[in-house]
């Protein structure tokens, strides 16, 4: 989410350097503010990261991981915890400044790799994940 107030902050800046130099410069000539209308278009960018990620739902509950994508059609993935097999955390160096990473698990089967994107404190959920794939019930571990 931190990527996308960002996007936001970004665009409405730009909108509003727009709006100062349609009245400051261009008023006199053209009726029609059309520099910031036009600029309104940016938006079109955060609010579109915004509703893509709110279709990405991530949940550990009891033994599983559910990860579940889609707005109107649902995709539902269950991961078996003690079938994770390795996690990994990936992060850019924009994404580590701003605490955020993308979180790589494999589990064991066919379709054995999901990446999930731009999460808050991804070292946090990675530990978490791993200690309850390695101390779930039922593996022996308590």
């Amino acid at each position: 989410m931190k990527f996308i107030k960002a996007g936001y902050a970004v665009t409405l800046l730009v909108i509003a350097a727009a709006v100062f130099v349609h009245y400051k410069y261009l008023a006199d000539r053209y009726d029609i503010p059309w520099l910031p209308i036009v600029s309104l278009l940016l938006l079109i960018w955060p609010i579109k990261r915004h509703i893509q990620r709110q279709t990405v739902k991530l949940t550990i509950a009891g033994e599983k991981l559910r990860y579940e994508t889609g707005l109107m059609s649902k995709s539902t993935r269950l991961i078996q915890l003690p079938k994770v097999q390795d996690v990994r955390v990936l992060q850019s160096m924009g994404q580590r400044m701003l605490s955020v990473g993308d979180i790589s698990i494999e589990t064991a089967g066919e379709n054995s790799r999901l990446v999930v994107e731009n999460l808050d404190s991804p070292q946090q959920l990675a530990e978490q994940i791993t200690d309850l794939a390695g101390h779930a019930p039922g593996s022996g571990l308590q």
